[in-house]
């Protein structure tokens, strides 16, 4: 079961798409937003969630304090479950003391792959949750990191999530390793503008 872990919608269920999507688990997505929350990176961020599967990572970050997020998944399934959890987490920003006062978060979801929608995408944005299924090449992460660096903000986070048997990523100009952590057979790397 996936579920939203903290926030205005914390233990919230999500939907996760039937088949060909890799979820995050709770304890690495827990890990991510601790380490997200000490640096103050997600309130009021502008957040991207490439190749979001259930949308879990965005959503988690919307009900965290994120002031909008864009949803990308190429699968029109995935990206219809995508839509029904964005709807539910609308639905508990409005019905729950929880959520502070001001405007709803915004949430979109875009159903295209995610090199399309970054060829035509503007920026900027703030913190950048990547996590293509495993078998998706590193030249084509490659491309997807290349295509992300004119869309960051200056302090951008990107957090980008791969299998820990492979190798590191090949970063392109603009972007530079901070660290990696591994959890399991996760892999997550933080990347920064360099």
């Amino acid at each position: 079961m996936t579920r939203i872990v903290a926030g205005f919608a914390g233990s919230l269920t999500l939907q996760v798409p039937k088949s060909g999507t890799r979820p995050t688990s709770d304890r690495v997505r827990e890990a991510i937003f601790s380490a997200l929350d000490a640096r103050g990176a997600v309130h009021g961020a502008r957040v991207l969630d490439l190749y979001a599967g259930s949308g879990a990572l965005g959503l988690e970050a919307v009900s965290r304090g994120a002031s909008s997020a864009v949803l990308v998944e190429r699968s029109p399934a995935a990206a219809q479950v995508c839509r029904r959890n964005a709807a539910a987490l609308i639905s508990a920003a409005r019905s729950t003391a929880r959520h502070p006062d001001g405007p709803l978060p915004s949430i979109e979801v875009r159903a295209v792959a995610v090199s399309s929608y970054l060829s035509g995408a503007a920026g900027p944005v703030d913190v950048v949750f990547i996590d293509p299924p495993y078998d998706v090449s590193d030249p084509d992460v490659h491309a997807v990191l290349t295509a992300l660096v004119p869309l960051l903000s200056d302090e951008a986070i990107v957090c980008l999530e791969r299998s820990a048997r492979g190798a590191e990523p090949s970063l392109p100009d603009g972007l530079a390793l901070e660290r990696r952590k591994d959890y399991g057979e996760t892999a997550i790397f933080w990347l920064t503008p360099a």
